[in-house]
């Protein structure tokens, strides 16, 4: 037995959360606390909360307490959800893992605390390694790599990472939702039992929960203490939160396995993906966490988020080189800083029943290839940006039809199509060449700086040829692969994760990509409940978020201008819309916009994010603080008609209790448009002076506005 060298109890304390760790024994680590700061506690008073906190022998139960270990042991005498399944042939289906080291590591980068926990059953002939750290946010996240150690090959089932929360999380909220309405929060009581959420779409998943929140009855975004998890995967997965009658109550997530997909030989090993767990008193502090840990990357983008012009809502398949350079002229004269051609201009697309695959410019629309295009878009002055679904393939494609046994698919049989395509094996290694091969050329070609990187469908009967066995798992790594390399290559490149929309957002895909498309769905009223659930798992910068036209195509529902554009304004700005087709009184209201877009993207995107808890559901407010609290930028959105007129007061959350603020209305944002000619009296003029603590507590007076309206104000310390 190797000699280990550790303390006993651990602490491990960052941006007011403690995680303590249990360590004595052989026994895999057990969570004593995860939640509010503790303080500094010396090695007595943890192994007296670790005292403290142990529960008596009750009657018909084990003789032993039951450990409940960060992955719950079968064999510990747990009863509920396994940390671990997996067999042997049958054999070895559950493990007793037998600590051997626990090494305490200083952090560096994002990574403030680090943990590695070795661990064996040696009549398994299974090694366990669980990795375990705190962020300098705040975040905890852990992973476990499994590894085969015996003769015989071991089929794995499942791999579950857990977090406990205390009895005080009584409530639940997840996300749910589909295409074009992504992120509907649901919320109940953490009853007795499972709560399980698992995805079996082969991505993220439309209608996947971002953060599974357990909290304290009632909680909002600025009160209750709330525990989140979060799995850090593309492909199958699941999360659940789990109540005992024992009194036990956690959080649990990893990846889901399609049947012999983790068959590991002798050697051979697994590695989960990371699993998230925040903290928070409210969901803006856990969301914060996130937030936190992701800007704090060395990869996390930078520069400033360009204004980005997308084509697909102006001109569909419709490509045209005239009008083309007609949209990037409009385009450039509003001040949009990216120009992007979305579907439509490869080999065979002319709508979205052939030639997916055929990654090759269209002679037929394109003569001179995107030549003449990409050098305009470059003398206006701005990035060009290329659209791709490189794991997807139609039927009608000469790819298709050179290479069928390319196609996932099982059974002999063709899964049903979806958009009127398939999926393309990247298991298969001439396949992941291919794409490799095609990415890589015209990147180079055209010198093109985005890549709106697509996947249109779920994948389903996900088999891997030419025996068909299931191949998610697979499929997920080499696309993980297939973007590192491609951004290896391309150091400068950025790529987008766009999944019909937001079904592909999760923080496995954004370590390798600078921003999500949130949804497909640009209605700017749809948005603003999508994009503020988003929000628990990512800041606005990594928000695609666009003005769309003044009728949405998507819901057929009519906005103004000011609502569309404040909308978008709180995320990664940008614009769907036929400019050429935009009076000139548009072009130059859209163009203040952006104008103001520019020069508040410094605070929007370093800032930290803040919502109201507003007793009005019709009301919602929203904003954005500097990081050392000087500055504040706010949106009063009224989504619907209330039953209260006029609307009272609003609280602004975030601010500096003791600094005296000047807060008035934004332009543009400026211009309440409301069922009243009667100003309301502090909106006119040079706003109010007033103490951080009395905006925070009492608040000000809204503005009457009709409904679907948006306002904005700013508060600087004076």
């Amino acid at each position: 037995m190797a000699e280990r060298l550790h303390d006993d109890f651990l602490h491990f304390r960052a941006a007011g959360m403690s995680l303590v760790l249990d360590c004595t024994g052989e026994v895999l680590p057990r969570v004593v606390h995860w939640g509010a700061d503790l303080g500094d506690l010396s090695g007595e008073a943890l192994a007296c909360l670790v005292l403290a906190d142990a529960a008596q022998i009750m009657s018909c139960s084990l003789d032993e307490p039951v450990p409940v270990s960060v992955l719950p042991q079968l064999s510990a005498g747990w009863l509920g959800t396994p940390g671990l399944t997996g067999h042997r042939d049958g054999e070895d289906f559950s493990p007793a893992f037998a600590v051997r080291s626990v090494r305490p590591e200083a952090g560096d980068g994002p990574v403030a605390h680090r943990l590695a926990v070795d661990a064996v059953d040696e009549r398994a002939d299974l090694a366990l390694t669980l990795e375990i750290e705190v962020t300098g946010s705040g975040l905890v996240r852990q992973r476990a790599t499994l590894t085969n150690t015996g003769e015989r090959p071991y089929t794995l089932d499942g791999l579950l990472l857990t977090l406990p929360v205390p009895g005080q999380a009584t409530e639940l909220l997840d996300l749910t939702g589909r295409h074009l309405r992504e992120r509907a929060p649901q919320r109940h009581e953490f009853t007795l039992g499972t709560h399980l959420r698992e995805n079996w779409r082969g991505r993220t998943g439309i209608d996947a929960t971002l953060v599974h929140v357990a909290g304290e009855s009632g909680f909002g975004f600025r009160t209750g203490e709330v525990w989140g998890l979060h799995v850090a995967w593309s492909g199958n997965h699941r999360s659940l939160a789990e109540r005992t009658p024992a009194g036990v109550r956690l959080l649990g997530g990893g990846e889901s396995l399609l049947p012999g997909e983790v068959r590991l030989a002798t050697g051979r090993s697994y590695t989960s993906p990371w699993i998230y767990g925040s903290y928070g008193s409210g969901l803006d502090e856990l969301a914060g966490r996130f937030h936190g840990y992701l800007r704090s990357r060395a990869h996390h983008p930078r520069s400033p988020r360009p204004v980005t012009l997308n084509t697909w809502e102006a001109v569909y398949f419709r490509h045209d080189q005239d009008k083309l350079k007609a949209l990037a002229d409009a385009a450039a004269e509003v001040g949009a800083e990216r120009f992007v051609l979305d579907d439509g201009w490869f080999q065979g697309r002319r709508d979205d029943t052939a030639g997916l695959g055929d990654w090759y410019v269209d002679k037929d629309v394109w003569p001179d290839g995107l030549h003449p295009l990409v050098d305009h878009v470059h003398a206006l002055g701005m990035q060009f940006g290329l659209w791709f679904e490189p794991e997807m393939v139609n039927p009608d494609s000469d790819l298709a039809r050179a290479h069928p046994e390319w196609i996932m698919a099982t059974g002999g049989r063709t899964p049903p199509a979806a958009r009127h395509q398939q999926v393309l094996d990247l298991g298969h290694p001439e396949a992941y060449a291919y794409l490799l091969q095609r990415l890589d050329s015209l990147v180079t070609e055209y010198g093109i700086g985005y890549i709106k990187w697509d996947h249109n469908r779920d994948l389903v009967e996900a088999g891997h040829g030419p025996r068909g066995t299931a191949g998610v798992h697979a499929q997920t790594a080499a696309v993980y692969r297939l973007i590192d390399e491609l951004r290896a290559r391309h150091p400068e490149l950025e790529i987008e994760s766009c999944s019909s929309g937001g079904g592909r957002i999760d923080l496995g895909i954004l370590e390798r990509t600078d921003r999500v498309w949130t949804s497909d769905c640009i209605d700017a009223l749809e948005r603003q409940q999508i994009q503020r659930w988003t929000g628990l798992l990512l800041p606005p910068e990594l928000l695609g978020s666009h003005v769309a036209s003044p009728v949405a195509h998507t819901t057929g529902r009519s906005h103004t201008l000011d609502f569309r554009a404040a909308t978008a304004l709180f995320g990664h700005f940008g614009i769907e819309w036929d400019l050429t087709v935009a009076s000139p009184a548009e072009r130059a209201r859209l163009a203040e916009w952006v104008a103001a877009y520019k020069r508040l993207r410094p605070l929007l995107h370093t800032g930290t994010v803040v919502r109201a808890d507003h007793h009005d559901p019709a009301l919602w407010l929203h904003g954005v603080v500097a990081p050392d609290r000087s500055r504040a930028v706010y949106a009063l959105v009224q989504t619907a008609t209330s039953v209260q007129s006029p609307p009272g007061r609003v609280r602004l959350p975030g601010l500096d209790p003791d600094a005296l603020y000047r807060l008035a209305p934004l332009a543009p944002g400026n211009r309440p448009e409301g069922p009243t000619g009667f100003a309301l009296p502090w909106w006119r003029g040079d706003g109010v002076e007033l103490p951080g603590h009395v905006l925070t507590t009492t608040g000000v007076q809204a503005p009457a506005q009709y409904p679907e309206r948006a306002v904005l104000v700013e508060a600087r310390r004076i």
